[in-house]
């Protein structure tokens, strides 16, 4: 993660930007899932450049923002449908809920849900990973 208290004064911290999409039929059986994977994915570099330490081995921390357009389905039309993204009274709760579970274990800064934010990220090696809690792969 790249932070700036003042364009002067900029740091490094390994960590993931995750971008959240919370499905309609989502329960907090897919926020387990995603929170084990989250923290127990082996994809930091070991002293011998294996990808081998978790976030937790690495002392990193999150970004999490909800991103509810991860589900827009444009296989029809040239206009995305969003009809699988939950509504916003059953996604928060559930993105407030993983936000909760995270921090017991590191730091988790957040976007505010719903709003029009800008996320810049400068992603520090070829590793980019897509967990879905349907398709567990």
């Amino acid at each position: 993660l790249m932070r700036s208290s003042a364009a002067s004064d900029v740091y490094k911290r390994q960590g993931y930007l995750v971008l959240l999409g919370i499905e309609e039929n989502d329960t907090e059986k897919d926020l387990d899932y995603i929170c084990e994977k989250l923290l127990g994915l082996r994809v930091f570099e070991d002293e011998a450049g294996k990808m081998n330490r978790s976030i937790l081995d690495a002392g990193g921390s999150i970004l999490l923002v909800s991103q509810f357009t991860l589900y827009g389905d444009a296989r029809k039309g040239r206009r995305p449908s969003f009809i699988r993204a939950a509504r916003p009274e059953k996604a928060v709760p559930l993105y407030e809920t993983l936000i909760a579970r995270l921090r017991e274990a590191l730091p988790v800064e957040t976007g505010e849900f719903g709003a029009d934010m800008q996320v810049s990220l400068i992603n520090d090696g070829p590793v980019t990973i897509l967990l879905d809690s349907e398709r567990t792969f």
